[in-house]
């Protein structure tokens, strides 16, 4: 493909995906916000700040997780002088996306 065609494709679409989040994101903050108004118990406000901030960290381990274990996984196909795009080089590649994830799982599963 022509790159006169690729990059205004690329950005469309990186603009079309930001928008997207930033609606989300105001979508929810506008949801925790009616929920906290109406709410009375100050218990069920805790309880919902703390599974936010709970939900955000098991994000960050998960994502933690599998950006190092893909990290290794590009070493691995530079140690081995991989230059090609290759049936093993997408094993390793997605090997190492689903072992992050189970990794994720075990210890998801021990911090409850």
């Amino acid at each position: 493909m022509d790159k006169h065609v690729i990059v205004p494709l690329v950005l469309f679409l990186g603009v079309t995906f930001a928008v997207a989040y930033v609606i989300q994101l105001l979508v929810h903050a506008r949801i925790r916000i009616k929920t906290l108004q109406t709410c009375d118990s100050k218990e069920l406000v805790e309880s919902i700040v703390q599974g936010e901030d709970h939900r955000r960290r098991m994000a960050s381990l998960r994502w933690g997780l599998v950006l190092v274990l893909e990290a290794l996984a590009f070493g691995i196909i530079q140690w081995l002088g991989w230059t090609t795009i290759t049936p093993g080089v997408v094993a390793v590649l997605i090997g190492a996306f689903g072992l992050a994830s189970l990794i994720f799982f075990a210890l998801a599963r021990r911090m409850g």
